[in-house]
């Protein structure tokens, strides 16, 4: 499949990304243009809501307990599409820089672009994906390569 069939069907899967839940259009692209044989990291900023908010509206659960229906599927599906988990751990503030307010940081390594599509493709990804949105009320996703 070649990019721009990945980026209709992940747009199609994830949304438009307007409202910072998935990525845009433009990022990814920006991300599926890279080149497929250069491992990426991801670094992953999660801010949890108290109560998560679904399609249908406010849940019964807290926003981290939602994440954690996430990252229980999440986690096993990197770990099938070849990714791992440099790191998972509570946000603990800033050492230098403006200072910024998370509640968990993730940093997941993948050995190429195909592994990314890979995960972003799993059917139980996708359809966890919807707790991990419920969850946040922001993220943020860095970027980091050769």
């Amino acid at each position: 499949m070649n990019v721009n069939n990945h980026l209709a069907q992940f747009i199609d899967w994830y949304g438009p990304g307007q409202d910072g839940s998935s990525p845009t259009q433009d990022q990814w692209k920006g991300i599926l243009d890279r080149p497929r044989d250069k491992p990426l990291t991801l670094v992953n900023f999660f801010k949890f809501r108290e109560e998560a908010i679904y399609r249908e509206g406010v849940s019964e659960k807290s926003g981290q307990e939602a994440f954690a229906e996430y990252a229980s599927v999440s986690m096993p599906a990197m770990q099938r599409a070849g990714g791992s988990f440099l790191h998972v751990g509570p946000f603990q503030g800033t050492f230098l820089g403006e200072n910024e307010d998370w509640d968990l940081i993730a940093i997941g390594s993948y050995p190429g672009l195909d592994a990314l599509i890979a995960l972003y493709s799993d059917e139980a990804y996708r359809a966890a994906f919807p707790h991990r949105t419920a969850a946040c009320a922001r993220q943020k996703v860095i970027i980091c390569g050769e």
